[in-house]
């Protein structure tokens, strides 16, 4: 049985402790960094909190044992860290902090070895050092974090070399030996194995974060092959049916509304278009302001792409007759078409997954040419769908770089 007042103070800790994590994930940081900028900060930052009580408490353990030289070196490092940070956090200066604490962590316990009269009186203390080169695979480029590395070596081989030359102070107690190789070994690898976790826990994060952005832009196919060979894809769909559909009366109402309402009215408009859609495994191609355009059969084909394209349209209308959308009854005009299209991904850096073609046209001048409230069609989509849908003949009409159409109307 836990008491109250025992688990208050438990829950009290808790908050504190994730409000010192965020005050630590935010130390030095700048809203313009990218996600891998601010995550190494986080890292280094954290770090450095980690070690100068580390150094500290280190170093008072050393001065009781009289080894008051040795005791000198891991205090002396955590002022200077303390130091370090504090100019960090003031200035914003990154990148001199992080060549500060690596140059620290791999030079200090080269210092602690020599004067403790080498590797195994000093309880393999020089195990910290070999954090800083795999830090620096994590902090730095490639480039730089070989330099670490190479550094790391070097120090190993000299002190190695010097300790032979300078006189030590008196050994340590054997037993303080063992603990400082128990210590000094496990420390170094929990350290390691906590900071490389992390790091490929944000990592897998902001993967599955940019995934979902990307997902949000290509359909995942189309992504799936960019992410495997960046290339230039342009594919031909021969069946296929396309939707456009627009606000009726929205210019009026937009210039009734403040900005923020408008785009809140739209965000709520699309979001249910949205789900509709995956309902229905169709694919959303894109808005042009209050018009929302979709199709079926790309980029993977399928036989029933008219009569599910229609069926997510009748699904919208109803929809829209049904609810508000911001406090708003909005009415809209349905155009669909059937045939062959483009289908590619144009641009770089801000790309798009886009369809061009003479039914992706006809499409538009079928939503331009219907009524509120009603669904759209080319005699092509009819012809595929009347079987499972009723649809009524409007006639021919006048279509703008099409001359006579004959279309339909969906019941």
């Amino acid at each position: 049985m836990e008491y109250p007042f025992i688990s208050k103070v438990k829950h009290f800790l808790l908050r504190q402790i994730l409000q010192l994590v965020e005050q630590v994930a935010s130390l030095g940081s700048d809203p313009k960094d990218d996600e891998q900028t601010r995550l190494n900060k986080t890292l280094i930052a954290g770090a450095a909190f980690l070690f100068i009580p580390t150094g500290m408490i280190w170093g008072f353990g050393y001065f009781i044992l009289g080894l008051r030289v040795a005791a000198i070196v891991p205090i002396c490092a955590s002022l200077l860290l303390m130091v370090g940070l504090f100019y960090y956090i003031r200035t914003k200066r990154y990148d001199a902090f992080r060549t500060f604490a690596l140059a620290q962590t791999l030079l200090m316990p080269v210092a602690l070895t020599i004067i403790l009269g080498g590797f195994v009186n000093s309880g393999l203390v020089i195990l910290w050092s070999a954090l800083t080169p795999f830090a620096a695979m994590i902090l730095e480029t490639q480039r730089r974090a070989m330099g670490w590395f190479l550094a790391f070596l070097t120090i190993i081989v000299g002190s190695g070399t010097v300790q032979n030359w300078i006189a030590f102070q008196q050994p340590l107690p054997e037993f303080f030996i063992r603990v400082s190789f128990v210590m000094n070994l496990g420390s170094a690898f929990i350290i390691t194995f906590i900071t490389a976790y992390y790091f490929i826990f944000q990592k897998e994060m902001y993967k599955a974060r940019s995934e979902s952005l990307l997902l949000n832009i290509l359909p995942r196919e189309i992504a799936e092959k960019l992410k495997a060979k960046p290339r230039h894809i342009a594919e031909h769909h021969p069946q296929t049916s396309v939707m456009f559909a627009d606000i009726v009366g929205f210019t009026p109402l937009a210039a009734s509304m403040e900005a923020g309402e408008v785009v809140d009215m739209l965000n709520e408009v699309f979001i249910a278009f949205d789900t509709i859609f995956r309902k229905y495994n169709l694919e959303k191609i894109k808005t042009i302001g209050d018009c929302y355009m979709a199709a079926a059969g790309v980029p993977a084909p399928r036989e029933d792409h008219a009569r599910a394209l229609n069926f997510a349209a009748l699904e919208m209308l109803r929809y829209a007759k049904q609810n508000t959308f911001h406090g708003h009854h909005l009415q809209f005009r349905i155009g669909i078409a059937s045939g062959e299209v483009v289908a590619g991904v144009i641009g770089r850096d801000k790309f798009i997954y886009d369809l061009w073609g003479d039914t992706v046209n006809l499409a538009s001048r079928m939503e331009s040419h219907g009524q509120p409230g009603k669904i759209h069609i080319t005699r092509e989509t009819y012809e595929q769908i009347r079987a499972h849908i009723p649809c009524r003949r409007r006639g021919v009409i006048p279509v703008k770089g099409r001359g006579k159409v004959e279309t339909f109307w969906v019941v």
